[in-house]
């Protein structure tokens, strides 16, 4: 076997593997993961997401997760919280382990100190009659047979189911809290996700110049309107209302055509009944009209009434696209 061939078996018998383990968790989800969720759910603490080696790092990802989704959450490394971050625990937390031993020796001085303090105790864990699994109140069983490492010791399959345990505990929240498509934007203001739950054409047809001629203005004033607005494209609007378009592309057809320009007017070289949008709709509606139809710009109106351009470079750097 050459070596292209043998990274793409060994590439294939991770994903089966790791998905083989990811398919037996179904079978796993019981009444016990079914009443932690109803812990938290109810609970008006936190969550405190904790776990040593590669085990925080997922537990870092659940806690982004669960943070993103409308359930308040903290990451507390292991190894920390038995020097000096237990502080990080309040009365009403509830504190989620992950350990796919659930016997390690950083697990087995953080758990008492945590049940010392009253906090409810979730355990991740691929081993439900370990130290951890036999002493938490709820225990999500995590398990993997066996690693997708071919020595069976770098943390991946375990790792993986993990995190997919995690996954099925934030949408269970996300669930009960009637979390929403809005809920969302909310906590995602910034990022392209959240813009494309927010972000309407108002704001970016207020960005750009309103490039506009009348249907009797002169070719020569049209070219000089599309090239001052710098959009590419003009409206052709009478009494405020749009009736028609004329783009760049419009301009180069035209002369193609004809040798002398001079007479003719935008009338004689618009597209009627352009595309539109309404102000009010959202930007990401914009986007699809335009993917839809070929185009890089789109028209926007309000009751009506012409308001302006959305260019797909405004998608663009918003990071709509």
């Amino acid at each position: 076997m050459n070596q292209e061939s043998r990274i793409i078996e060994v590439a294939k018998q991770t994903i089966l593997t790791e998905s083989k383990a990811i398919t037996n968790l179904a079978g796993l989800v019981d009444h016990e993961f079914a009443e932690a969720v109803d812990y938290i759910y109810n609970s008006d603490g936190r969550v405190i997401v904790t776990g040593i080696g590669k085990s925080a790092n997922i537990a870092t990802k659940i806690v982004a997760t669960l943070n993103s989704t409308g359930t308040p959450a903290i990451f507390m490394h292991a190894a920390d919280a038995i020097h000096g971050d237990l502080g990080t625990i309040q009365q009403r937390d509830t504190v989620i382990c992950i350990s796919k031993s659930g016997n390690t020796p950083e697990i087995k001085v953080l758990v008492p100190l945590i049940k010392a303090i009253g906090n409810k105790l979730i355990a991740i864990t691929s081993n439900k009659e370990s130290f951890l699994g036999v002493q938490a109140d709820y225990v999500l069983h995590a398990y993997a047979e066996k690693e997708a490492c071919p020595n069976n010791l770098a943390p991946t399959t375990s790792t993986t189911a993990q995190l997919v345990i995690g996954d099925a505990l934030a949408m269970c929240l996300l669930d009960l809290r009637g979390f929403s498509s809005n809920d969302f934007a909310k906590f995602h203001p910034g990022g392209s996700l959240g813009k494309k739950l927010y972000l309407r054409v108002s704001d970016l047809t207020s960005l750009n110049e309103q490039p506009q001629v009348h249907p009797d203005t002169d070719v020569k004033k049209v070219i000089v309107e599309i090239s001052e607005k710098m959009l590419g494209v003009t409206a052709v609007v009478e009494e405020n209302r749009i009736v028609g378009i004329i783009t760049d592309g419009d301009l180069r057809r035209m002369l193609t055509r004809v040798d002398n320009f001079s007479g003719l007017t935008a009338r004689d070289i618009m597209t009627v009944n352009p595309k539109k949008i309404s102000n009010d709709a959202m930007a990401i509606e914009a986007m699809e009209l335009m993917d839809t139809h070929g185009i890089t710009q789109i028209l926007a109106e309000k009751d009506g009434e012409y308001c302006g351009v959305v260019h797909i470079h405004n998608l663009t750097k918003e990071g709509i696209i």
